[in-house]
This record gives C-alpha cells, sequence and structure tokens, in this order.
C-alpha cells in the first residue's frame, strides 16, 4: 500500500501562540499527535476537565463569516484555516489544543498552520485512509446566487470563480489539492473583507482581533493591507482554503472536483452535509466484509456481517471456532419463540429437519468462505447426500453444528461433512455440495 493511502499523524507535538481574529484574545495553540481512526479533535485547555470536540459536520455549530464548532456548551470559533492546513497536508489524525475558543488568525492565512505542521513532521501510521469517491454529481444552490457542484474525479480538485459585492474582483482560481500545491499556491493567500461589512461585524461583537496585518479590506476599488496582494487572485485561493476546511468536516477525505460559484462558509457546510448523507448511503449498500484473524470465534453481528441471511432464515446465533482450515464449529439456540413452531407440530414441537440442514448449511458457508479470505461471494446449495436425522431437537436445546470439508475443486465448487448435536449426541448429519457464485 502507498504510504499516502496510509492514515497519517504528527511525528510530535509543535504549536504557536498570537491573537485570535473575533474575540481579539490572546491564544497559544499545540497539535499533537492522535491515534488511528482518531481524526481532527480540538481540546480547550482553559476549561475544567479540558473537553474535546470532533471536527465533524454534525458538531457544526454555526458559518456567520467562520465556521464555529460545538458540543454542549463548549465552542471553538474560526476552525476552518487550521483545519485546511492539517487535511491539505496529509493529517489524518491529531489532537489540536487551545487555551481559548479561537485558534490565533497570524496574518489571516494558513501558512502558519502549514509551517507548525512541517515543524512537526508527519507519521504514516498501519490503517488505511477512508475515502469518499464521488460517483454522481452533488449539487448545492443557495438564494444569494451562490453555487456548489460536486463531480466525479480521481483526485482532490476545486475551481473556484469568486466575485464581491456587484461582482466587483471577480477572480478564478483552479487547482488539484496536494501538500505541495496547498503550501506553495494556497496556504498564504490571507482573509478579505470588504470594507461595508466591517461595521455590521463589529455591531455583532467580532473581528474585534481584526487589523491590516490580517486581513485584506476591499473599499470600492482599492485594496488595503499591509503588504500588496500576494497573488492576483488571492481571494479565490483562499476561498479555495476555507472550502477544504469546511469539506474536512465530512471527516473523509474526497476524491471528487468541486465547482464553486461565489462560495461562503454555510453553503459549504451544506455540501458536506450532501456528502455526508451520501456517503452513508454509500455504505449502507456496500458492508465491508471481512473475517477476523486467527482461530477465534465470530459473534453474530459478525456473522451478519458474512452471511446474507436475516431472521427468520438466520440459523446461526454465533461461531465458536475453526480448527485449522477446514473445520468450523457453530451454535444455535432454540427457544420455544421460534417461529416454525407455531405450525410445526404445535403440540409437540420439533424443530423441522429441512431447518438443521440450513443450519448445517450456513456454517459450512461461513467455513468455506474463510478459506477464500472473502465474503464478497454468496454460497448456493446445490445438494445434500447421506442425509439422516437421528432425534429430535426440541424448544430449549442447544445445537452445536459442525462442518469439516471434505472437498474442493477449484474455487466454485465445494463439500462438507456436516452434522448437528445436542447434549454430545449426532441428531442430524449430511454432505453437503455448494457453488459460490460473486455478489
Amino acid at each position: 500500500m502507498a504510504a499516502t493511502e496510509l492514515q497519517h499523524t504528527l511525528a510530535k507535538s509543535a504549536g504557536l501562540t498570537g491573537t485570535a481574529l473575533h474575540t481579539g484574545e490572546k491564544v497559544t495553540l499545540r497539535l499533537l499527535p492522535a491515534p488511528v481512526d482518531h481524526g481532527i479533535k480540538f481540546k480547550r485547555k482553559d476549561l475544567a476537565d479540558e473537553p474535546t470536540i470532533d471536527a465533524n459536520i454534525t458538531n457544526l455549530k454555526t458559518v456567520e463569516r467562520a465556521t464555529t464548532i460545538g458540543d454542549g456548551a463548549v465552542r471553538v470559533h474560526t476552525v476552518e484555516h487550521v483545519l485546511s492546513a492539517l487535511n491539505a497536508m496529509g493529517i489524518d489524525n491529531a489532537i489540536v489544543e487551545m487555551d481559548a475558543n479561537e485558534p490565533p488568525i497570524g496574518d489571516g492565512s494558513a501558512a502558519p498552520y502549514v509551517e507548525v505542521i512541517k515543524k512537526a513532521g508527519d507519521f504514516a501510521q498501519e490503517a488505511s485512509r477512508r475515502f469518499f469517491d464521488v460517483r454522481d454529481p452533488i449539487h448545492i444552490e443557495s438564494k444569494n446566487g451562490s453555487l456548489l457542484v460536486l463531480l466525479p474525479d480521481p483526485k482532490f480538485r476545486i475551481s473556484c470563480t469568486q466575485a464581491g459585492p456587484n461582482n466587483r474582483f471577480t477572480q478564478f482560481y483552479s487547482a488539484e489539492i496536494t501538500p505541495s500545491v496547498f503550501e506553495r499556491e494556497i496556504a498564504p493567500a490571507r482573509t478579505f473583507v470588504y470594507y461595508e461589512e466591517v461595521q455590521p461585524l463589529m455591531d455583532k461583537n467580532l473581528i474585534k482581533g481584526g487589523s491590516l496585518e490580517n486581513a485584506i479590506v476591499v473599499r470600492g476599488e482599492a485594496v488595503l493591507s499591509k503588504e500588496p496582494l500576494r497573488f492576483a487572485d488571492e481571494f479565490a485561493r483562499h476561498k479555495v482554503l476555507d472550502i477544504i476546511g469546511d469539506l474536512a468536516l465530512v471527516g473523509t477525505r474526497i476524491r471528487g472536483h468541486v465547482i464553486a460559484v461565489r462560495p461562503g462558509h454555510g453553503i459549504n457546510a451544506e455540501l458536506a452535509r450532501a456528502i455526508v448523507k451520501e456517503h452513508a448511503k454509500i455504505a449502507a449498500l456496500s458492508v465491508p466484509r471481512s473475517f477476523p484473524p486467527g482461530e477465534g470465534g465470530l459473534d453474530i453481528a459478525q456473522v451478519m456481517e458474512i452471511l446474507p441471511h436475516r431472521f427468520p432464515f438466520l440459523m446461526v446465533d454465533r461461531i465458536l471456532g475453526f480448527e485449522g482450515e477446514t473445520k468450523c464449529t457453530g451454535m444455535k439456540t432454540v427457544t420455544i419463540n421460534e417461529p416454525y413452531f407455531q405450525g410445526h407440530f404445535p403440540g409437540h414441537p420439533v424443530m423441522p429437519g429441512v431447518l438443521q440442514v440450513e443450519a448445517m448449511a450456513q456454517v459450512a458457508s461461513i467455513l468455506l468462505l474463510k478459506m477464500a479470505k472473502t465474503a464478497s461471494r454468496i454460497g448456493y446449495f446445490m445438494s445434500a447426500d447421506e442425509v439422516k436425522f437421528r432425534k429430535p431437537v426440541l424448544p430449549g436445546d442447544t445445537l452445536f453444528i459442525h462442518a469439516e470439508l471434505i472437498k474442493a475443486r477449484s474455487n466454485r465448487l465445494a463439500k462438507a461433512h456436516c452434522s448437528c448435536v445436542v447434549n454430545d449426541a449426532v441428531v442430524s448429519e449430511g454432505d453437503l455440495m455448494f457453488t459460490f457464485l460473486d455478489k
């Protein structure tokens, strides 16, 4: 597996200190390594019990000029720049530790966070990254003229058209998002605001830490900033930076092409929610089915991941264990609540012999699929030879189901000798033949 397809965390911790944009408070932020499948979590060191908040779309609270996440009463504001840097620089698992409710704004770009990540270094972990591969276009449009479309693409790309009020400073930028492109072409792009929006933001008690040192102010056709524009299309690039950060709340990496026209945090969040919803729908249709390593058994959840059967035709409660590659033992507890007892000798309930054969077939299928090291196939019952029913199976009995491979031909045909045992006595047995087809 290529190193880029593995999850990555930080090699060590690193941090920076600065001023928060909206609160104006001094804040120290540290990035710390985290284990596999941890994701990105923000930790409030300044609060009792040091609560953490998962950086995911379910915890999104507000999108007023910035992205705020929260859990209960705890909030972290303006997370998009640090999330953008972590995501684009290839960090999947990290703790973002802060002693205030908002990260430092720095110079208004993500470049300071890129430097912290580079200082910490990255570390490949022994687990695969999760991806959302776009299959069908996703389209989000707002009433104020913003538009986001996500299209299938083998890479993660963003193409953005940004236009201010009255289409001032209309700009376009497009790129495949890689660590090198982000560091060089996107991270240095600074946040910007239109002069007519400054007073309303101040009236809302925002941008207390704002200045020309950490933001660009557009007044009419003039650009006010401490230094000239870093790129002719700096506004469009910063919008791409924000999109990366907001879509990081999806929690999985995206392989697709985002087409954005006049994006903002609100519509970015709508796209993130749509991606999570679509990803869940696809995952439900293609549940990864695999066998645990070793000789151990399988609980009912693992059995149901492998077998397609469900109530009332699932005849295995658990797999007790495997012996090498050729033997398997399962278990079925027979209760009076089994649906077949209502009509199969109600006055003298007996488990139908054909269902005992079905239980044998299901345990044998698990054995044979484990041998093939895949559950992406279905075993079809072809024949049953030498079937014998020796004793009745009654409510309250525990059925131990044994399967042993006795013949295999290619990857398609297999034969197993099976038996059902109650209280150390064989109650039924037979030789079952199967064929296997891809799902």
